[in-house]
């Protein structure tokens, strides 16, 4: 039966290269850099590497359809490299990868590493590209604004939230993220906003405005992982260990009936109440100490933290104007800046997400080092709209002598 992957595999070296219009270098760069920290922080040699998982999002925008760049780039030794997508979501999927990996025992040491070179295209948001007749997400129709706007609509309709009210807690989601990433020298965006910036943009979907929506970026970042016995011989002794990965997948529920209302992440849910119970918590709201979410809007950061259970159903609101999701509040999110402003290159970013709660629970943060030493850090990652999506959540927490 199976028993999940709770402290079986820890992590071992993080990196992470600046996000950003990257005009200076191209995909293979941008891993070498985030690869470089990574093995470095784990104090280990390339050929120690037995297994790679590599995530990109847009692959005909940079890099081809196989594991081939990676190993070049990061002269890897004629090992499994293996290519993976899942939306927004593929940083994740990648870390499972070989975090799975390790667990099964097929190796000792795995590599996970997501880039995206997006800025090159020109384009200011996501690449419109076809294949054949159709567009190549299945499925998604319409703009990401436009599908996240529908979001904010059903949920302040579900709810009985005024628009005003809506957009006060919007405005704050991402307030608060301008002010963390500022302290962030990788981050894409460094300049902190204030309220009445955000509540007069211009909308760019009702009711989004420009300060709502995350930009595109160009970046990496990449993680090693072993076994804890692996890791105790390689002299590693403060050790952040996986406690639980989960991944959900839209199965097409959500555009199939009227069960749906339009007002939630159905996946989130799921992979959520799955993962809490690999890791053993029941009671997310106490008992997580930081969180990195999904904020390609700030519509999703605010609803996924109902459907983390880390906000009652309906109060998310009141919880991000009470400053419960701030820096010095009781579960800091997006202290890096998030999707909002540390960036989002598709498959980079979940990694990214893990790489903050890695540096959080070691207390290597720097500048925006949480308050109070985190213990457990969940990260959230989605890919596709709200009609039709995948949701990942990976927890890492501290591992005891």
């Amino acid at each position: 039966m199976a028993s999940g992957i709770r402290d079986k595999v820890a992590i071992i070296g993080m990196g992470c290269c600046k996000f950003g219009e990257r005009w200076d270098a191209d995909a293979d760069r941008l891993m070498v850099e985030s690869y470089g920290e990574a093995l470095a922080d784990a104090g280990i040699e390339t050929d120690q590497i037995d297994a790679a998982w590599l995530a990109v999002g847009f692959d005909a925008v940079n890099i081809g359809p196989s594991g081939i760049p990676a190993a070049m780039a990061l002269r890897l030794n004629d090992i499994a490299v293996t290519k993976v997508e899942n939306y927004c979501a593929s940083g994740t999927e990648a870390f499972r990868g070989a975090v799975y990996d390790v667990a099964s025992g097929a190796c000792d040491i795995a590599l996970a590493i997501g880039v995206e070179k997006l800025k090159d295209t020109g384009y200011g948001g996501l690449p419109v590209r076809t294949r054949g007749t159709m567009f190549d997400m299945v499925g998604i129709v319409g703009s990401a604004p436009g599908n996240f706007a529908q979001l904010a609509s059903a949920y302040q309709a579900r709810h009985g939230i005024s628009r005003d009210d809506l957009k006060r807690a919007m405005a704050h989601v991402s307030v608060k993220s301008h002010a963390n990433g500022a302290k962030n020298p990788k981050a894409h965006l460094r300049k902190p906003i204030g309220m009445e910036a955000v509540l007069n943009a211009p909308i760019i979907a009702d009711p989004l405005g420009v300060f709502d929506c995350c930009g595109v970026s160009d970046g990496s970042a990449c993680a090693i992982v072993t076994t804890p016995e692996i890791a105790r011989r390689l002299g590693k002794k403060d050790l952040v260990s996986v406690k639980a990965i989960s991944l959900s997948v839209s199965n097409g529920w959500e555009l199939q009936g009227n069960g749906w209302d339009g007002s939630y992440f159905h996946t989130t849910r799921i992979a959520a109440a799955r993962a809490y119970k690999e890791a053993g918590i029941t009671n997310p709201r106490s008992q997580i100490s930081l969180l990195e979410v999904h904020d390609c809007f700030s519509i999703t950061e605010l609803v996924t933290m109902e459907d983390l259970g880390v906000s009652e159903v309906g109060r998310a609101s009141y919880d991000v104007l009470d400053g419960m999701f701030d820096a010095d509040g009781k579960i800091p999110c997006q202290i890096d800046g998030g999707l909002k402003c540390f960036g989002h290159p598709i498959g980079a970013s979940g990694l990214r997400m893990i790489y903050e709660n890695y540096l959080q629970l070691l207390g290597r943060a720097g500048p925006r080092q949480v308050g109070k030493q985190p213990t457990l850090a969940l990260s959230h990652n989605l890919g596709g709209m709200p009609n039709q999506n995948v949701s990942a959540v990976a927890i890492v927490g501290l591992l005891g002598p």
